[in-house]
């Protein structure tokens, strides 16, 4: 449902922040994008939602190639930013509406669907409130239910986690594992690999704009054998001295 083909990402002559990535994410996958602040986590995330094109590589979602089909390519994604601080304007509701708008969902669809998200991220009492009197994790639920609204198969989420309180965390990760089962992909990028331990099939590492690691967490601890997975994303990124015992 996600392929990515040797893709690069250049700013400027001097900078490459993505360096010839490929890998590819089927139904009903769950893939974490692991690597630290600054490894092009989110570069890579704004390349497949077509927020920024490839300098060179090729993308496809859910079989449409971005470059040729890039509407329809779109409209396969939900795609949760790594900000949610976004048109602060607009009452919560104003903006799901404002998404359900672009996707074209139907009224009577949409209003079921809101109801179900906002019961679920326990946010029905604060729609009607502008988003600017939000805290940090109640807009965060807000952009993940906006994101939702038009239920696509390819999810894509960059640090969906951060700022949202463990009760909302859990639900995200429910809802994630209910969207794959049904044939779907989800594709989220973390720092952390005890949340990819918990939900992922696969988990990608990225660092320095280049992927040092594709495959299974089992994969992964057969590589590094008797290390904790803190242990080893501290090694692959050059941070665990050879001499350091196990943490």
């Amino acid at each position: 449902m996600i392929q990515v083909e040797h893709v690069t990402k250049r700013f400027g002559k001097d900078f490459t922040a993505v360096n010839d990535v490929s890998f590819s994410i089927q139904k009903g996958e769950i893939v974490g994008f692991v690597g630290q602040n600054g490894a092009g986590k989110t570069t890579t995330i704004k390349m497949l939602t077509s927020i920024l094109k490839p300098t060179e590589g090729n993308i496809r979602i859910n079989g449409y190639d971005i470059r040729k089909d890039n509407l329809k390519a779109k409209q396969s994604i939900a795609y949760v930013a790594d900000n949610p601080d976004m048109f602060l304007r607009l009452s919560g509701l104003e903006f799901i509406h404002l998404m359900a708008d672009i996707y074209s969902i139907p009224s009577e669809e949409r209003t079921a669907r809101i109801e179900s998200l906002a019961q679920r991220f326990e946010i029905t009492e604060v729609l009607n409130r502008p988003m600017s009197d939000y805290s940090h994790g109640m807009r965060q639920k807000m952009m993940v239910c906006a994101a939702l609204i038009h239920n696509p198969p390819v999810w894509i989420l960059d640090e969906p986690m951060t700022g949202l309180d463990p009760k909302a965390a859990f639900e995200l990760k429910n809802m994630m594992r209910e969207h794959a089962k049904e044939g779907n992909c989800v594709f989220f990028s973390t720092h952390v690999l005890e949340v990819a331990e918990q939900l992922c099939d696969k988990i990608i590492i990225i660092r320095n704009g280049s992927l040092v690691f594709t495959g299974t967490l089992e994969e992964l601890r057969q590589e590094y054998p008797n290390m904790s997975l803190e242990s080893i994303f501290l090694k692959i990124n050059g941070e665990l001295p050879d001499t350091s015992e196990e943490l």
